[in-house]
């Protein structure tokens, strides 16, 4: 393919205006699969933002976005050169986003995602009984409205929509493939990227994805190819992974390290052919200690060490001494807040810490008889979170409720005492401010 009119056959054939985006009828989307063709930069740009917001809508897809994925699939392949590794980009958010059924290090669930999943003769069957039983006109006409939308063929349950968008990305995988053989280095990355949200089709995956690691070069794609092997694979397939741990450049070492987690914890049958659990968490550590490379890989939206903590926390279960990759987290710790893609990355993994480390109670536990790995974390948690973080916030953690959940102290003076440290300029009687108070008088 090579002309705009091969990218686009069979564009007029779909009933656009019958479909469904973000902001209503989808008319709009094939003029904006045309600019993406065009030679108009500027245009493309423009395209581009148009659906990544109204067919892929924070997260959201709707009816139209399936039909959207053939037409960015050849634009990826054979499309104007500024406009692949977006319709690369674009492809992968339609398959998965963080609505889905997935966790970093384990990565995606798919039968538990299709199982979760309400299809639409479901809930045609679900308006029907509804509609039988309800005696109320305004409930009636709203029932009606919502059974008629369902029977049009647009999506009513979120995780049924996005599945209808994932497997329409996931039968354009075959031609895709392809792709991992490209000269930009970009549009390998990327492509490897979206191929580590597929575990149904790892067989197919698995033999180009190693491929693509002979006599690779750039370490970004280097190390997103790790990742994604890791993430389909149920072994060390002829010990890639293994090999890579002692790679010149911290980013592959990094992710062979985090594949070989994934590999680890979720087939522990593989466990005799792998590194030690002290041996992968070694490496973990050192990146985790250090500032992050740029660029990065795109997994966990490029925020690493948070990254390197779950797979950390993962590692502890399958390490003979648990504690001591406790005390390697803790290394890791100071650097969320430079890396984090959430408005507060170390409280928020302050979550995962203490439902990973501490079970709940109502009386405060002795600080000596806690491990050694545990008191260091509450120290440093101690002196790394500010006092805002323990304060309620209208969205976002709340961490005096999690601390005291397990029976430690809710307030950052209190944790400061409780581990030895000075308090000092601490005001331990200074209330919780109300949350909601900023939104009272609007």
């Amino acid at each position: 393919m090579k002309r705009s009119d091969d990218l686009l056959t069979g564009l007029d054939d779909i009933d656009w205006a019958a479909l469904r985006h973000a902001y209503g009828s989808a008319e709009d989307v094939p003029g904006q699969l045309r600019a993406v063709c065009g030679p108009d930069q500027e245009a493309r740009e423009s395209a581009f933002r148009s659906l990544f917001s109204n067919i892929f809508h924070q997260g959201s897809r709707y009816s139209a976005s399936p039909y959207a994925v053939p037409f960015l699939a050849r634009i990826a392949l054979a499309g104007p050169a500024g406009a692949r590794a977006r319709a690369l980009l674009l492809l992968t958010r339609l398959a998965i986003d963080w609505h889905d059924e997935y966790s970093l290090p384990l990565g995606i669930d798919t039968a538990a995602w299709r199982a979760a999943a309400i299809s639409p003769e479901e809930n045609l069957r679900w308006y029907d009984e509804q509609i039988a039983a309800e005696t109320d006109e305004e409930q009636l006409k709203s029932l009606r409205e919502g059974r008629a939308y369902c029977a049009a063929g647009h999506p009513v349950d979120t995780r049924e929509g996005a599945l209808r968008s994932y497997d329409a990305v996931r039968a354009q995988l075959p031609a895709l493939l392809e792709l991992l053989g490209e000269q930009d280095p970009e549009i390998r990355t990327k492509t490897a990227y979206l191929l580590s949200w597929f575990p149904e089709e790892a067989d197919a995956a698995l033999l180009p994805l190693l491929a693509c690691l002979d006599g690779e070069k750039d370490p970004v794609c280097v190390a997103t190819v790790l990742v994604a092997v890791g993430l389909l694979a149920d072994h060390d397939p002829d010990g890639r992974l293994r090999h890579h741990l002692d790679h010149e450049h911290p980013l592959p070492r990094w992710a062979a390290a985090t594949a070989l987690t994934r590999i680890l914890v979720t087939h522990p049958a593989a466990a005799p052919g792998l590194p030690p659990a002290e041996r992968i968490a070694a490496e973990l550590a050192a990146f985790g200690a250090g500032p992050a490379p740029e660029p990065a890989t795109a997994h966990h939206a490029g925020d690493l060490h948070s990254y390197t903590v779950q797979s950390l926390l993962h590692l502890m279960n399958a390490a003979e001494d648990p504690d001591g990759v406790l005390l390697e987290i803790i290394r890791a710790l100071p650097h969320l807040e430079k890396t984090g893609v959430v408005p507060h990355p170390l409280a928020a993994r302050t979550q995962n810490l203490l439902e990973a480390l501490f079970e709940p109670a109502d009386t405060l536990p002795a600080f000596a008889k806690l491990s050694p790995g545990r008191r260091e974390l509450l120290k440093v948690l101690a002196e790394l979170l500010a006092a805002e973080d323990f304060q309620p916030v209208p969205f976002g953690s709340d961490l005096h409720r999690q601390f005291t959940h397990y029976g430690l102290p809710g307030t950052r003076p209190a944790l400061r005492a409780y581990v030895g440290l000075s308090t000092e300029g601490e005001d331990p009687s200074a209330p919780l401010p109300d949350p909601w108070a900023p939104f009272r008088n609007h």
